[in-house]
């Protein structure tokens, strides 16, 4: 049974496994398993060769297997890592072959009562969503950067209500800029692991990320509060739009600033 195949039982379990704890629940799983796998590690070396006959430790990338004599069957209880899904009360066996070790018997899924396999549409799904999103993205990136360049280029076309306009449009552009950002820090390999990605652009981009879509909402309100303004007075100053700027594009910093500092005090911890 290979490292992806058991990988993937755990994640499907996580899938249905509400989180107790500040860290996710994937990496919860993944960390035990690497601490288990360090274990084993050392007992391995512990043991070194005492004998070269019989078959030798190793760690299955889910359970840890001591030496055993050929013709041994070696029993071990269901992996640790599965108890965090549900109680499990079942074993698995391997044979000590001339041959080497045979394959666990009955089937981790099997004896463990796990699910064994993930829905194979599920991949190319978020595939497909992905590949939607950067192209509605990428298009609404070319059609406001138009815009944006013929408010900015008219002369005529300049005046308060654009104003306004350009700096929502400049906010969507952000937004699409901050998700292809994200896309390439986060998911630029299919063999990261996010549980330890812990970088200083990883945690920038996601936090221009989140700036950019509360900037965007805060421009709407801005909006709404101008076509309000145009309907209570007739009397326009330019002051008026430092106050919508300030709205914009200070406002929201506070807030993120607010979950910097609470994600930085509750929740960013190295696990080793």
């Amino acid at each position: 049974m290979s490292w992806l195949y058991l990988r993937g039982i755990v994640l499907t379990l996580c899938l249905v496994r509400t989180a107790s704890s500040r860290l996710h629940p994937e990496c919860e799983y993944i960390f035990q398993l690497e601490r288990e796998e360090r274990s084993c590690l050392q007992y391995i070396t512990e043991q070194g060769n005492r004998s070269s006959e019989g078959c030798q430790p190793f760690w299955d990338a889910v359970a840890c297997w001591p030496q055993a004599v050929t013709g041994e069957t070696v029993q071990r209880g269901c992996p640790a890592v599965f108890s965090l899904f549900r109680n499990n009360t079942g074993s698995v066996s391997r044979n000590c072959t001339s041959r080497g070790w045979s394959k666990p018997f009955p089937p981790y899924h099997v004896a463990c009562s796990v699910e064994d396999d993930i829905p194979e549409t599920e991949e190319s799904y978020f595939a497909t969503v992905k590949l939607i999103y950067t192209i509605g993205y990428s298009i609404s990136l070319g059609v406001l950067a138009v815009a944006v360049l013929i408010l900015l280029f008219f002369r005529r076309l300049r005046c308060a209500r654009n104003f306004i306009h350009i700096q929502l449009f400049l906010t969507f552009i952000l937004k699409s800029v901050a998700v292809f950002i994200k896309d390439a820090t986060l998911f630029s390999s299919d063999d990261t692991n996010h549980c330890t990605l812990s970088t200083f652009a990883c945690k920038a981009s996601v936090v221009f990320c989140h700036y950019c879509v509360m900037a965007n909402f805060f421009w709407l309100l801005v909006e709404a509060l101008y076509l309000n303004s145009l309907l209570l007075s007739s009397f326009y100053s330019r002051r008026f739009l430092w106050g919508f700027s300030l709205l914009g594009w200070g406002v929201p910093v506070f807030f993120i600033v607010l979950w910097i500092g609470s994600r930085v005090y509750f929740e960013d911890t190295e696990f080793v």
